[in-house]
């Protein structure tokens, strides 16, 4: 197993939009969790689309998929899931900008200085592709952050062949999920599932387009549940929690819909693991309710509201248990804690392990952060600790990203390497004599602050690239994501009014 998650550092995004520059959950189980979260429970024709009233989540989404009492033989009849699955599955077209060096001397550098004088920068377009399931039926799609980040047009295809235009409503990197809108009405959308009862062995479908074949349906099984997840581009953990399927999931599938028998929606399908770039035998979708929320909260606030609850950990192994002397097998271990920590304050010790959240046994940390993922900032959760053996009941109060515990309103659009960058207006690349270049805002934990820059920072360029949007800077850090680690450095080439230009490395 850990020779597994060595060769999973090399697990590679199936990244529609960077491929161009580079069974059955039971009937009362789905009903009851639904009515739990308040979703209507009323079934709905497979022949039509039913336009509702907004659920929970604010969607005009089909509540209940059709009966499944159709079977083969002991397998279920996959045909009308799959039938269902392909009209509320649009192709993604992106369309942005890449800047490139190129061996020509930079005239800047030549009579001002600050630069090797060889470079110079052009512009070439950049072409890519990817997936989005509907999930409302006036225009909210849901898609993968990296199929569309830091991209200026996106172009949607319905099943039917009519072409949108698409704005990007907000995304989240951490869960890799895009909330687009088209101005349509009246589309079919996938009802919502219930991935927390999603069960190993049960039997889904990928939906999507891999290498640009429209409409392609895949099948497998759920092969694992809970699979962590690694670090975001700017540092920040990815929420775990992943959906492991061995349904064939390939380049143009990011974005696309997880589906099981009953043609409900229950993941959104985000990355594969391979040494070489291709389906490798197993892929990785974000579970629907995860990526429900996260989209609610952005059609809503503008952010993601994403509770914290400030400790920094890993699973229960064997190597821990002898180090600390932990008196059980499984759970989320506590290592340290944040800066500001809800579960610090709660009382929480180091070398505690967290055995379950509000009554509900967890195995991993990957459990632990899905869970908190569907909290909400200033909800209070019971956490059942193991310390020495002892257990204990301790209430904690969740913190959002600031520290307290109130809502976040905004957009996180522009946040890089934990901190945040604005573009220059023309007036102030005037006033310090620049064709170009994208200013540091503010700076919080991550690469920045690693590095030393302080908010105020110009940078001109990234790895001679001409930083003129934020975009740009989304892009150059992209483009590194299937370099292996310990060779992902950035150098920023900069300055701070009233002093000299700076190059300052950063290593991802």
């Amino acid at each position: 197993m850990k020779r597994f998650w060595q060769y999973a550092l090399i697990v590679v995004l199936t990244f529609g939009a960077s491929s161009a520059v580079a069974a059955l959950v039971s009937k009362t189980v789905i009903k009851n969790k639904l009515e739990e979260v308040g979703l209507n429970t009323t079934s709905s024709s497979s022949e039509g689309y039913a336009s509702l009233n907004p659920n929970e989540y604010g969607f005009q989404n089909t509540s209940m998929a059709f009966d499944t009492s159709r079977s083969v033989g002991s397998a279920p009849d996959l045909i009308p899931a799959a039938e269902r699955a392909v009209h509320s599955v649009v192709h993604i077209r992106v369309q942005g900008e890449q800047t490139v060096s190129g061996g020509f001397m930079d005239p800047f550098d030549f009579f001002f200085g600050g630069g090797d004088g060889f470079s110079r920068n052009s512009v070439r377009p950049v072409v890519g592709y990817g997936s989005g399931v509907i999930i409302s039926n006036d225009g909210y799609i849901i898609t993968n952050n990296h199929v569309v980040d830091a991209m200026d047009k996106i172009e949607v295809t319905l099943n039917d062949n009519r072409v949108f235009e698409a704005k990007k409503i907000g995304s989240d990197p951490a869960t890799d999920i895009a909330l687009l809108k088209i101005e349509a009405k009246d589309l079919p959308t996938l009802p919502f599932g219930n991935s927390d009862a999603l069960r190993v062995g049960e039997w889904v479908l990928a939906v999507g387009n891999p290498f640009n074949l429209t409409g392609t349906v895949t099948a497998g099984i759920v092969s694992a549940k809970a699979r962590p997840a690694g670090q975001t581009q700017d540092g920040d953990n990815k929420i775990g929690g992943f959906i492991q399927t061995d349904a064939a999931v390939n380049a143009g599938n990011s974005g696309g819909a997880l589906v099981n028998a009953r043609g409900e929606l229950v993941g959104i399908n985000t990355m594969i693991y391979s040494q070489t770039g291709s389906y490798s035998g197993y892929s990785f979708a974000v579970p629907i309710n995860t990526a429900a929320k996260v989209v609610a909260d952005i059609k809503k606030y503008g952010t993601v509201q994403r509770a914290v609850l400030g400790i920094m950990g890993s699973d229960v192994n064997s190597d821990l248990k002898e180090k600390y002397n932990l008196k059980v097998n499984s759970g989320a271990f506590v290592a340290d804690f944040s800066e500001v920590s809800a579960a610090y304050a709660a009382g929480m010790e180091k070398g505690d392990v967290i055995t379950a959240v509000d009554g509900k046994a967890i195995n991993s940390f990957a459990e632990l952060q899905s869970i908190i993922a569907m909290k909400n900032p200033g909800n209070k959760v019971k956490m059942t600790v193991n310390r020495k053996g002892e257990t204990k009941v301790l209430t904690v109060t969740l913190k959002n990203t600031q520290g307290s515990e109130g809502i976040v309103k905004g957009s996180t659009g522009n946040k890089f390497l934990g901190g945040t960058l604005k573009e220059l207006p023309a007036d102030a690349r005037r006033s310090y004599g620049i064709s170009y270049g994208i200013q540091v805002t503010s700076v919080g934990k991550g690469k920045l602050a690693k590095a030393g820059i302080k908010e105020g920072f110009i940078i001109l360029s990234i790895n001679n690239v001409a930083m003129r949007k934020v975009s740009d800077a989304h892009r150059v850090v992209n483009a590194l994501e299937n370099v292996p680690k310990g060779r992902r450095t950035l150098v920023l080439r900069g300055f701070y009014s009233g002093s000299r230009i700076v190059n300052i490395p950063i290593d991802l």
